[in-house]
């Protein structure tokens, strides 16, 4: 096992900058994943970690050694792609083994290492069949094997899950989460999946346009995003995002919504100054959106439905409220049966509101950590 650091690290295909000065730590044995849209820089990171793709500035480190003119044969790290790429002619424990025989491992230890990995993927009935006979999920287990079994400092991992069915992704994601927590070996895992991020990692690294947005545990990426792109990014459905004015009130803050007034409890109005008589952003997550009696006054807002959406134990509704669009995520079992056309009043949580600099797109202010603050004081 090793830690993994990238320091200023800076990769471009031409004029293009794929990935702008990154510096990152992955501490040793952690389960780090990175997270973004497509063409955000994460899978060429991976890739210049593994040395297949080289630097164009910048230091990276495994174990505290510069390897950034080592092959990739000579890092001991071991890749798991999105593609299997098992030999069709090889058995699975061949295959598995194969990593092992080509660096001249005696054949008792390869059994024993090959049985070992197949028990710890449930693979011990498939060792002898041949790659065709195994079905899309088994042989992703087969690739994860032939890398646990080189034993190797740190694993690395593209998107691995993306060619699964969803059954099969939700079994292989605990799967490959009992497997880290039994191993503690460093893995960098790189999906544009939220729910894999937020279910996998020890920490999140939500890449934008090269660089890394936020570094954190999924808990605080989600209860405190860095910025607009994190907050869209990282839920399902994503945080709602209102554009409105902050107006002094006494010692608290009022949000306006065209025709409506929603009063920011707990805020007072010397943390959002600079947001003060002009525009603000104001975050809401979906399922801090409760029904509410109409005419709920200054904690609620009030839309109209556009969209009713079944989702078994969740129910999403979709409205238009003051022209912008608003989602809630409720219980199927509390859900009003409203249908679209209606007008449907929302409750808002004071102790859930996130507030952005419309101009830089950053976090001013998340409620949940003002609660936390006065908690402990």
């Amino acid at each position: 096992m090793a830690e993994i650091e990238l320091r200023r690290v800076v990769k471009r295909y031409g004029d293009h900058p794929v990935v702008r000065d990154l510096s990152l730590r992955i501490e040793d044995g952690e389960f780090l994943v990175l997270v973004g849209a497509s063409g955000c820089g994460k899978s060429t990171t991976l890739r210049m970690i593994a040395g297949l793709e080289t630097a164009d500035g910048g230091d990276l480190l495994i174990g505290q050694r510069r390897v950034n003119d080592v092959p990739p044969r000579d890092r001991d790290l071991a890749m798991v792609f999105q593609s299997y790429a098992l030999y069709p002619h090889l058995s699975v424990a061949d295959n598995i083994g194969f990593s092992l025989e080509l660096r001249g491992v005696p054949r008792d230890q390869i059994r024993t290492r090959v049985q070992q990995a197949a028990a710890s993927l449930q693979l011990e009935a498939l060792l002898d069949r041949k790659p065709k006979a195994l079905s899309g999920g088994q042989r992703q287990r087969v690739a994860l094997a032939r890398a646990i079994v080189r034993e190797p400092q740190a694993f690395l991992m593209d998107e691995p899950l993306s060619n699964l069915d969803a059954k099969l992704r939700a079994e292989t994601r605990v799967e490959l989460k009992r497997l880290h927590q039994r191993l503690r070996t460093t893995t960098v895992y790189v999906t544009h999946d939220q729910t894999e991020a937020m279910t996998m990692g020890d920490r999140i690294a939500v890449m934008q346009l090269g660089e890394v947005a936020q570094l954190a545990t999924p808990r605080e990426v989600y209860e405190a995003p860095a910025n607009l792109f994190v907050a869209g990014f990282i839920g399902s459905p994503g945080m709602n995002v209102l554009r409105g004015s902050l107006v002094a009130s006494g010692d608290g803050v009022i949000f306006r919504l065209g025709s409506q007034a929603l009063q920011l409890r707990g805020v007072p109005p010397e943390s959002v100054s600079g947001l003060l008589a002009g525009e603000a952003l104001l975050g809401l997550r979906p399922e801090t959106l409760v029904p509410a009696p109409a005419g709920a006054g200054e904690t609620s807002l009030a839309g109209t439905v556009d969209v009713v959406e079944p989702s078994g134990s969740r129910t999403y509704v979709h409205m238009t409220c003051e022209g912008q669009r608003l989602v809630t995520d409720l219980d199927t079992l509390d859900a009003p049966a409203v249908r679209p056309g209606e007008t449907l009043t929302l409750g808002v949580r004071a102790d859930q509101l996130h507030l952005f600099d419309p101009t830089t797109e950053r976090a001013v202010l998340h409620t949940s950590r003002l609660a936390r603050e006065a908690a402990r004081a």
